[in-house]
């Protein structure tokens, strides 16, 4: 059995996470419509020996600040396929928004372009704003999507499969390119479908794509035992990471798969200097460059959805009047990790809180050797087989982290010092279904 490794994913957002990333000293305002810095970083990732490099997406112009996103994920990962040759690239796309039948041919299609490099990340959306650029003037509830997104699924893991071995001939001497006997109809009539097949795309070089998935839920977490190869999750501390990890691993064996068989990646926001002094230096002067922070009720109103007149911004949040989780426009995840949070903070008034800003991955502060024997405790408990990494800066966070924090890492024996896998199936350890 080969030695486990670290799985390191970089999540490619605009210009960095930092809010004043694209107004600082070699930022890239045009980031997020720029295919040049995605394929940019991209390559810089790939050169840090990265698993993959990770889109996020949304369908609408954010209100306020600066967008994160705008091009559509497959086109861009298609730029980013092509500026680079090894690294992994993953894509997310709406089960509610988007058809089986587009969904298989457009990730099929990247597969074969990338050399069996692409993976899925399958998001049922949940952002009002997008819901009625595609037609919908409320969203389905969070247990219809899922309902939707597990036969989506289905259905686009039955097209990818549908051509069985010997299928693909191209034979010139007879004339003959596919064998239509092997490639069979899938006649899938659902209640959110109906697909016939057969499928035009022939397997790729890995088989199907990579799935990966995010929701926290109950139906997330159901879809994900089913068919994720890798989850993506929000962990702000270790014991209930540990306690999610072990959960998931549960459910992934009821539905008869190996425990093995799924990495548990959660969200880190990295920020590193040669020591802690000088990485809480860099926060400090980007807080400057991004300006005077907005009225501090307003913003933990708007994270913990408390009604602003019933919070002081010199006093803790009233935790009695948290709301409930799991509203159809909500994350669970999210929200689960920020109640935890603010559990854990109950001492801290409102303006301390907002300083810090919303949590929604882990921060980790310090210098290399901090973060790389964080990443490291993480991953010898249990508790992460990997990590998803949102950089303050693009791609100069990322950079710092492939000089300083790759290296440790690497001496430590737990990450790579070379690709040895061409297909992000076999990154993963993940074989084809049947093989």
């Amino acid at each position: 059995m080969a030695e486990r490794t670290l799985h390191l994913n970089v999540n490619v957002i605009g210009a960095g996470m930092h809010p004043a990333a694209w107004r600082l000293p070699g930022g890239n305002p045009r980031a997020f419509f720029d295919p040049a810095h995605y394929a940019r970083v991209a390559a810089v990732a790939e050169a840090g020996l990265f698993d993959s490099a990770f889109l996020a997406d949304n369908s609408y112009l954010h209100p306020q600040g600066y967008p994160n996103s705008a091009l559509d994920p497959i086109v861009t990962l298609a730029a980013m396929a092509a500026a680079t040759s090894r690294i992994g690239l993953i894509g997310s796309y709406s089960t509610t928004f988007h058809q089986p039948y587009a969904i298989a041919r457009a990730f099929a299609s990247l597969d074969h372009f990338s050399g069996g490099r692409i993976g899925w990340n399958i998001v049922t959306s949940r952002n009002k704003p997008e819901g009625h650029n595609y037609g919908f003037t409320e969203l389905p509830d969070r247990a219809t999507r899922y309902a939707r997104a597990v036969e989506t699924v289905e259905v686009v893991t039955a097209l990818w499969d549908s051509w069985r071995p010997g299928a693909l001939v191209l034979d010139t001497a007879a004339g003959l390119a596919v064998d239509r006997d092997l490639v069979t109809p899938i006649d899938h009539v659902g209640e959110h479908h109906s697909v016939a097949g057969p499928f035009q795309v022939p397997p790729s070089p890995q088989g199907r794509p990579l799935l990966t998935q995010a929701g926290a839920s109950e139906g997330g977490a159901d879809l994900a035992a089913r068919f994720a190869d890798a989850v993506f999750t929000s962990a702000l501390f270790l014991e209930p990471g540990l306690e999610y990890a072990g959960r998931l691993r549960k459910a992934v064996v009821q539905h008869g798969r190996s425990p093995d068989s799924i990495a548990v990646m959660p969200g880190i926001n990295p920020v590193i200097g040669s020591t802690e002094a000088e990485a809480r230096r860099r926060i400090a002067e980007h807080d400057e460059i991004a300006g005077p922070p907005g009225d501090p009720v307003t913003a933990v109103a708007a994270w913990t959805g408390v009604d602003p007149a019933a919070l002081t911004a010199d006093r803790p949040v009233p935790l009695e009047l948290l709301v409930p989780t799991g509203n159809t426009y909500s994350s669970v995840g999210f929200d689960t990790s920020l109640r935890l949070y603010l559990e854990r903070n109950a001492h801290r008034t409102v303006r301390e809180l907002a300083r810090d800003g919303r949590p929604g991955h882990r921060s980790v502060i310090g210098s290399a050797e901090q973060v790389a024997d964080d990443l490291e405790h993480w991953f010898r408990v249990g508790a992460a087989d990997g990590f998803v990494i949102q950089f303050d800066t693009l791609p100069g966070g990322l950079e710092l982290f492939v000089e300083h924090v790759v290296p440790l890492l690497q001496k430590k024996g737990i990450f790579r010092r070379e690709y040895s896998e061409t297909t992000l199936r076999d990154r993963f350890g993940v074989p084809y279904p049947g093989r």
